[in-house]
C-alpha cells in the first residue's frame, strides 16, 4: 500500500507539472495565431476584394479595424475605439493582421482586435478542462486505493494474522471474513484447515495416549517375567538351578516384547522424521541376495515361504529396506498369523516383490487407506497397532526411487517395486 501512495503522490506531482506546461505554452505568442482567427481574416480579406465592404455576418461576432493602404480606418466595429490600430500597432500588440491584396497589389489590411479576449477564455477553458481531468483521475486513483485496500489488503492482513496463530500452535481462534470479502472462499479454506488441524492435533493426542498404552504393555510383561525369574533364582541361591523349558520361553518372551518396544519406538521415531523433512535415505548398490538376508532376520516364527530371488542388483538403502520388510512382516505375524509367500518377478526398471499371507485381508474400501498415516483399519478389534507401519514402509520406498502397494485378495498381498542400478 506505501508503494502505491507514493505512486497516486508521483501522479499527483506529474499533473501538476503538466499544468505548469499547458499555462506555459498557452501563454506564448504562437499559440495565439490560431487557426479560426486565420480562417476569419482570410475570410473579411476576400469579402473586400469582392465586394468591397466587410461580411456582415462577421461585424457581430468578432472586433476587428479594416485599413487601407495608407493606414486610413476604413472599417471600424470595436466598442472601445480610444486605441489608434495601425499595422505596425498589429504587430507591436500581437494582434492577428494580415493584407488584402488584389492583382498581386496591397490594397489594405484587417487587424483583429479582440484576439487576446477570446484567446483568454480558451485558454481558461483548456486550463478549467485539464484540472477537471486532473481531479477526477485523482479521486479516481484515491477511490481505487481506498478499494483495494478494504477488498484485498485488509483480508490478506488478517490471513496473515492468522496463519501467525496457526504456526504459533493457537487453532482455537477461527479467521474471521468480512462480508462481500472477494476472498470468501480462500478464507474459509484456511479456516477448514485450521479445523483439521485442530482435529489432526487431537488424534495425534490420541495416538501418543494409544502409544503410551501400547508400549506399557510389553514393559509390563518384561517386569512380570524379570520379577519371576528373578524368585526363582532368589528362592535357589547357592543352589544349581536347572534351566527348565518354561523359563526359556519366558526369556523369549522378554527378547520379544523388548522386539515390539524397538520397532513402536522406531515406527514413532520415523513419522516424527517424516514430519520435519528430515526423513533421510542412503541407497547403494545391493546384490539381490540382501533381501533374503532381511527377510531372516525378522522371520523368528518361521513363517516366511521365500521362492527363487532373481541374480541382479538392486539401488537401496539396505537400513531402509529392512525397516520395510520388518514393517510388513510384523503387520501379518499381528493380523494373519499365517504362512507368508515371498514372490520375485523382473519388471525392468524394478525387482517386483510380492508379499502375501492367508489372513481375512482387509476390505476393499480400506485399501486405499491402510498405507495412511495412523489409519486402523476398522475390523482391528482389540489388536494393538499404531496405524504407522505400512505408512513408514511406503513413505521408504517413494523415498528410495521404489514403490509400495496393496491389495487384498486371499488375503493381504504387498508388492514391493525396488529400483534396479
Amino acid at each position: 500500500m506505501k508503494r502505491y501512495c507514493s505512486f497516486v503522490v508521483l501522479l499527483v506531482l506529474l499533473l501538476a507539472v503538466g499544468l505548469s506546461v499547458v499555462v506555459k505554452i498557452t501563454s506564448t505568442d504562437d499559440f495565439s495565431q490560431n487557426n479560426k482567427d486565420v480562417l476569419l481574416l482570410n475570410e473579411i480579406a476576400h469579402k473586400m476584394v469582392l465586394d468591397d465592404m466587410p461580411p456582415e455576418n462577421t461585424a457581430s461576432e468578432r472586433e476587428y479595424v479594416i485599413l487601407d493602404v495608407n493606414g486610413n480606418v476604413i472599417y471600424d466595429n470595436r466598442s472601445d475605439r480610444s486605441e489608434v490600430i495601425t499595422v505596425e500597432t498589429a504587430m507591436k500588440r500581437c494582434y492577428p493582421y494580415t493584407y488584402i491584396t488584389e492583382n498581386n497589389q496591397i490594397t489594405g489590411s484587417v487587424v483583429l482586435t479582440d484576439s487576446d479576449k477570446h484567446f483568454d477564455s480558451l485558454r481558461t477553458n483548456i486550463i478549467v478542462v485539464y484540472c477537471v481531468c486532473s481531479f477526477l483521475l485523482i479521486g479516481t486513483a484515491a477511490a481505487f486505493g481506498a478499494y483495494i485496500r478494504k477488498a484485498i489488503l485488509r483480508p490478506f492482513a488478517k490471513m496473515k494474522e492468522f496463519a501467525s496463530y496457526v504456526a504459533a500452535g493457537d487453532l482455537d481462534r477461527p479467521l474471521e471474513m468480512d462480508k462481500g470479502n472477494l476472498f470468501g472462499a480462500f478464507s474459509e479454506s484456511f479456516d477448514i484447515m485450521r479445523e483439521e488441524l485442530k482435529a489432526s492435533r487431537a488424534r495425534e493426542h490420541e495416538l501418543i495416549a494409544s502409544l503410551s498404552h501400547d508400549l506399557k504393555t510389553p514393559v509390563t510383561g518384561i517386569k512380570l517375567t524379570s520379577e519371576l525369574m528373578a524368585a526363582v533364582f532368589s528362592q535357589n541361591e547357592g543352589q544349581e538351578i536347572t534351566v527348565t523349558e518354561n523359563m526359556i520361553v519366558k526369556m523369549n518372551n522378554i527378547y520379544k516384547r523388548a522386539d515390539e518396544i524397538a520397532l513402536l519406538v522406531g515406527d514413532l521415531f520415523s513419522s516424527a522424521l517424516e514430519d520435519l523433512g528430515a526423513f533421510k535415505v542412503n541407497c547403494a548398490d545391493e546384490n539381490s541376495t540382501v533381501i533374503a538376508e532381511l527377510v531372516s532376520e525378522y522371520d523368528d516364527r518361521g513363517l516366511v515361504r521365500i521362492s527363487e530371488i532373481p541374480q541382479v542388483i538392486v539401488h537401496i538403502d539396505k537400513l531402509r529396506l529392512s525397516q520395510v520388510i520388518g514393517n510388513i512382516l510384523f503387520n501379518s505375524y499381528k493380523y494373519a498369523g499365517t504362512p507368508i509367500d515371498i514372490s520375485f518377478r523382473l519388471d525392468e526398471p524394478f525387482l517386483e516383490v510380492s508379499i502375501r499371507d492367508s489372513g481375512p485381508g482387509v476390505p476393499e474400501d480400506e485399501i486405499a487407506l491402510i498405507t495412511h498415516k495412523f489409519y486402523r483399519g476398522k475390523e482391528q478389534g482389540d489388536k494393538e497397532g499404531s496405524g504407522l507401519g505400512l505408512y513408514i514402509a511406503r513413505i521408504l520406498m517413494d523415498k528410495m526411487g521404489g514403490e509400495l502397494s496393496v491389495r487384498s485378495e486371499n488375503g493381504l498381498c504387498v508388492t514391493l517395486l525396488i529400483p534396479l542400478s
